[in-house]
């Protein structure tokens, strides 16, 4: 359904407020002189009607309310989130980004991402700190080397830099990796794509929240939907734990739980929700230039701007709603990532968590409008969600304001399992990251 007139864009522009920017000395003065910093963003009341509910406060939810305000002129729109904005799948992943996946749809798709990425910090006003330092997916038999020749070729194809390299390359890059040939999984070579990186996940999602409040979107925490109202085969509104609320549009952006908001406007989906953890180190020196994956071990490592490794591997093999670690986790990571990197055997373990992870049979998202008119939605990310942030957001807003999904989301449309025409990203995607 689409609800982009001009009537939103006239409200738009009057009640657009911009966010406050601050000299290097201005920031200096105020910390100093203690007074008080001007929210992020502003709790404002619950109202009666929006004309877009969005539910999920991550950054696919913020993105989607933030490009409605920017590019379409839709501000009438209510961010809803059970807990705190960022608190679910956008706060517990590795924040690592990426384009050099399997296919063209998904190499088009999170390249538009990266890209958005790379200038977000200067569209939102606020440092969302990327570190463009480099994405390397090693290779340890002749088969994995040869997935990665055949991603590096797809990824020139789309204009994408990535390419092959081989241990005396790796080793000039990742000093502390064992290249040598007498390991149990030697390393034959690896994709290496320069323009991935990792950011602060924390940041990008202040960013849009802050962003999309200047705009006027609503941005209601602790609010919980309970129900979704329908009526003749569309959405007329939604109840949550502080009232109802009417609307012609709701966009579904939860992640995990993406299935049980769905059930509620009468939507099934083919997704899974699956645990996925994650763990942390000490601070140490910086040694680590380049995010390291290894499909074969099931783990990725890097280090943040703070100097802690972060970790992690693939989903847990069941589905769960559990956000709890586990010590056999722990100890199949730790003796992965010693097979790769034996110098980091003295560094200390920090703390572990588990994300929730919503998989789809073709390991690509669910993405556009459903049979329940006034229904979209932004779900079946797996373990690679919030690479696709910007994009997602970009894209839904459009979705919403046109009334259909743009060329770049056509393919990840709800019908292609009944269709069968899949995106099999599993060759891009085992691991995640």
């Amino acid at each position: 359904m689409s609800v982009g007139n001009g009537s939103h864009r006239a409200g738009n522009r009057n009640g657009k407020r911009k966010p406050q920017r601050y000299s290097a000395f201005g920031l200096f003065k105020r910390g100093l002189s203690r007074s008080d910093w001007p929210r992020v963003w502003q709790e404002r009341p619950l109202k009666s009607t929006y004309d877009v509910v969005i539910v999920g406060g991550g950054v696919h939810g913020l993105a989607t309310a933030y490009y409605l305000a920017a590019n379409h002129g839709i501000t009438n729109v209510a961010v809803l989130d059970k807990g705190y904005l960022g608190g679910g799948g956008s706060g517990r992943n590795t924040a690592i980004l990426r384009s050099n996946y399997l296919t063209p749809e998904g190499v088009r798709f999170y390249d538009r991402s990266l890209h958005l990425y790379e200038n977000l910090a200067d569209e939102l006003n606020f440092n969302v700190m990327f570190s463009q330092r480099g994405h390397m997916t090693l290779a340890h038999n002749d088969n994995s080397l040869r997935t990665l020749r055949w991603r590096a070729e797809v990824n020139k194809l789309q204009g994408v830099d990535s390419e092959v390299i081989d241990p005396d390359e790796i080793k000039k890059l990742v000093p502390y990796l064992d290249t040598s040939t007498d390991t149990r999984y030697p390393i034959l070579g690896a994709l290496y794509h320069p323009p991935g990186g990792i950011i602060r996940h924390d940041a990008v999602v202040w960013g849009y929240a802050r962003a999309a409040d200047a705009h006027g979107v609503h941005l209601h925490q602790n609010t919980e939907v309970t129900d979704i109202e329908t009526a003749g085969g569309r959405v007329t509104g939604v109840r949550t734990n502080r009232g109802e609320v009417s609307t012609p549009v709701v966009v579904n952006c939860t992640a995990g739980w993406s299935t049980l908001i769905s059930d509620m406007a009468g939507v099934d989906m083919p997704v899974t929700t699956s645990p996925l953890q994650a763990a942390v180190t000490e601070p140490v020196k910086p040694f680590l230039g380049t995010v390291v994956v290894s499909g074969t071990l099931h783990v990725y490592v890097s280090q943040t701007d703070r100097g802690e490794l972060v970790f992690g591997a693939s989903v847990d093999p069941f589905t769960s709603y559990s956000m709890r670690g586990s010590l056999e986790f722990a100890e199949g990571l730790a003796g992965h990532v010693l097979e790769l990197m034996p110098p980091v055997s003295k560094m200390r373990l920090l703390r572990q968590w588990a994300g929730l992870c919503d998989m789809t049979p073709d390991y690509s998202p669910i993405m556009g409008p459903t049979h329940v008119d006034g229904f979209h939605v932004d779900v079946g990310w797996g373990t690679y969600g919030f690479k696709a942030g910007p994009v997602s957001g970009e894209a839904m807003a459009d979705t919403v304001a046109n009334g259909r999904p743009p060329e770049i989301i056509a393919p990840f449309g709800i019908d292609r399992f009944t269709t069968g025409q899949l995106v099999g990203e599993k060759g891009a995607a085992a691991v995640g990251h």
